[in-house]
């Protein structure tokens, strides 16, 4: 680990200023990074820690908060990221680690299980880790095993200068040993051991005391492609140790433990595998479920909690725009966030963080045209000062409006998704891209700002997104319907959502293009074999093409987790999967196509892009361009490669969708 000397020059992202344009917004503005990510404000509110995104790998910077003058920055060895963050007290942080493996793999960053402390200066820096030091303490290092393994963050104990609460996972021990639960000193690694899971594979929950006081753990065969399902919720009592209170068989439910309430009440998520998600509280004796809120559409996405962190006050859930139901009404930050929220109409506002006395609450605002701003509110002089936008070259008032929108599939499913609509335009017989997620399980579209989204509707085009059966979101029975349907139900949902747009008189049925990575890339090259005539183009990124290679060459395959999913997903024989490939069915796509893949990615091999040239070429339709792109895996990050990205396939797209010959 190293502080950067050249700081200025580290943290230009932050700071440079683009011109504004008069004209056509350049495509570079859309592929550069955020100025920051996550942002927490010190215990005792001098500093700013914040993560800085410079592509493949992201940084540590601190500021003063009076002037946001930079204290550091900490640059990790080769292409090491800086990951979660905390401020283990006023004057030094703690991070984890990891290594970035794709733009499309960046919602969960595989962590590389390493903890690493640091004081804000840049100095004192520190693996997190027992390692014995004198003789004594090497010949006793057996009885100390309990303190060694992958360490993560609980919960960083605002009230504790010196400990943080973590697990450790040590994958080489068995049964109990494997999770533990623990204090750690992050100025001299030193662990305690508080707890250790009542058996394998257990994730933990703390009360509002940050005590550990529930394990959820999970059994082999509910582990499903790496999907955590708990099918057993324990509670630890500090007299009789772990007592079950809750079982999936037994009950027919899925109980999920968030975490506890400053004032004692254990917040929880209820599933019956069926209907959408429920949250509410349990009673910490019986595991006994009171329901608080259950929305019919939606899961709850999220949580609106107090500054501090210690109670959730209302859910999120996003079935369209963000649709906040605050469930709390004597808590003093309710009539603090209704008056925030006030101040920005038709925007997200949100608590970052605090200081440990409440009196600085960091909070963002952001929206469908706007990338995000921070804001720091006094409660002392009742005001809230600017202090940064995450992309500061966007303006917000060119930008396009994300439209939720809803229809009805043939076979009577209810879909939701987004139309994004050029500034100024009127919505109506445009040409139209439509711009398929990943996934396909589990991910989902949402309304925020998207650069991509706001790329493609700069240059005139509408933009469809589609929340097709199975994105998450819709609850459990929804996301399941993606199994076995990668080409038949999902692909009809994105075709009759296109049909829709038609019918609307939103878009131009000459002027329609296809497009989408990973499984996105997949249906870029399906819906057209499917729907002859719908679509003028198609244009696969990152995407799965042969479910074969999926099978022996994606990083999915390489776990037996990962295999039991495929199998589920793509069928359990080589002809059912055959089936599904597109490049069996290059033949019948008949339309111009583009490829472009990471030569690194692991998740999508390029083979899936390369065995869909050589299936393009023999149907008589050769690409009209192929991108393996050196360096990159599963989605591209540098924005030199991202800037050749875009201006191959808008030049694609003005070809074929833009405007009328």
């Amino acid at each position: 680990m190293a502080r950067s000397m050249m700081i200025l020059a580290a943290l230009a992202v932050v700071f440079w200023i683009s011109p504004c344009l008069a004209g056509e917004i350049p495509i570079s503005d859309f592929v550069r990074y955020p100025s920051y990510s996550g942002v927490k404000i010190s215990p005792t509110g001098e500093h700013l820690a914040m993560t800085v995104d410079r592509g493949e790998q992201d940084v540590l910077a601190v500021l003063r908060t009076s002037d946001l003058g930079v204290v550091s920055v900490t640059e990790l060895p080769g292409k090491n990221s800086v990951g979660r963050f905390y401020w283990g007290s006023s004057k030094r942080l703690v991070f984890n680690t990891y290594i970035k493996t794709g733009r499309y793999a960046l919602q969960q960053p595989p962590s590389l299980g390493y903890l690493y402390a640091i004081d804000i200066d840049g100095s004192k820096p520190r693996r997190l880790m027992y390692e014995p030091r004198t003789a004594t303490e090497r010949a006793a290092r057996s009885t100390r095993e309990d303190t060694e393994g992958l360490y993560e963050v609980l919960d960083a104990l605002p009230d504790d200068d010196d400990r943080v609460l973590i697990r450790i996972v040590n994958p080489f021990l068995s049964d109990k040993k494997l999770n533990r639960i623990g204090l750690l000193n992050t100025g001299d690694g030193r662990v305690k051991v508080l707890a250790s899971a009542p058996r394998g594979k257990c994730r933990f929950a703390i009360d509002g005391l940050k005590l550990p006081r529930f394990a959820m753990c999970v059994d082999e065969e509910e582990e499903d492609g790496g999907l955590y399902v708990p099918a057993d919720v324990y509670r630890l009592d500090d007299n009789d140790g772990w007592k079950l209170i809750h079982n999936l068989k037994a009950s027919g439910k899925i109980l999920d433990v968030i975490g506890g309430a400053a004032d004692g009440r254990v917040y929880a998520n209820l599933s019956d595998g069926k209907g959408t998600i429920a949250f509410g509280t349990i009673d910490v004796s019986t595991g006994e479920f009171h329901r608080l809120f259950n929305d019919p559409v939606s899961d709850p996405s999220g949580y609106i909690e107090s500054a501090q962190g210690d109670t959730v006050l209302g859910v999120v859930t996003r079935a369209g725009k963000p649709r906040i139901t605050m469930l709390e009404e004597s808590h003093s930050d309710v009539d603090l966030y209704a008056s925030l929220a006030a101040s920005f109409p038709d925007q997200f506002v949100e608590f970052a963080s605090s200081t440990r006395d409440g009196g600085l609450v960091i909070f963002s605002v952001r929206s469908d045209r706007n990338p995000g701003e921070l804001y720091l509110y006094d409660r002392q002089t009742n005001k809230a000062r600017f202090l940064m936008r995450s992309m500061k070259w966007i303006d917000p008032g060119r930008m396009a409006e994300v439209r939720p929108v809803q229809f009805t599939s043939r076979d009577g499913l209810k879909i939701h998704g987004y139309l994004t609509i050029p500034n100024g335009s009127s919505a109506r017989n445009m040409p139209m891209i439509v711009n398929v997620h990943g996934g396909p399980m589990g991910v989902r579209d949402d309304w925020h700002f998207n650069s991509e989204n706001q790329l493609l509707a700069s240059r005139g085009y509408l933009v469809l997104q589609v929340n097709y059966r199975g994105s998450g979101g819709f609850g459990p029975a929804f996301e399941n319907m993606a199994y076995g349907q990668w080409a038949d139900g999902i692909i009809n949902d994105i075709v009759d959502a296109t049909r829709w747009a038609i019918e609307r008189g939103h878009a131009d049925k000459d002027r329609i293009c296809i497009y989408g990575g990973s499984y996105g890339g997949y249906a870029a090259m399906m819906a057209p074999a499917k729907a002859k005539g719908l679509y003028r183009c198609a244009f696969g990124y990152v995407g799965a093409y042969d479910m074969e290679v999926q099978m022996t060459k994606s990083d999915t395959s390489r776990r037996e987790s990962g295999l039991r999913y495929l199998v589920r997903a793509l069928g359990g024989t080589k002809s059912e999967r055959d089936a599904i490939s597109p490049v069996n069915h290059a033949g019948a796509i008949g339309i111009p196509v583009y490829l472009a893949a990471g030569a690194a990615d692991q998740r999508c091999p390029p083979e899936n892009t390369e065995a869909m040239e050589k299936a393009l070429i023999a149907a008589g339709n050769p690409p009209e361009g192929v991108m393996i792109q050196s360096g990159e895996g599963h989605g591209f990050y540098k924005e030199e490669n991202n800037l050749k990205l875009y201006t191959e396939m808008l030049a694609f797209f003005a070809r074929h969708a833009g405007a009328k010959q």
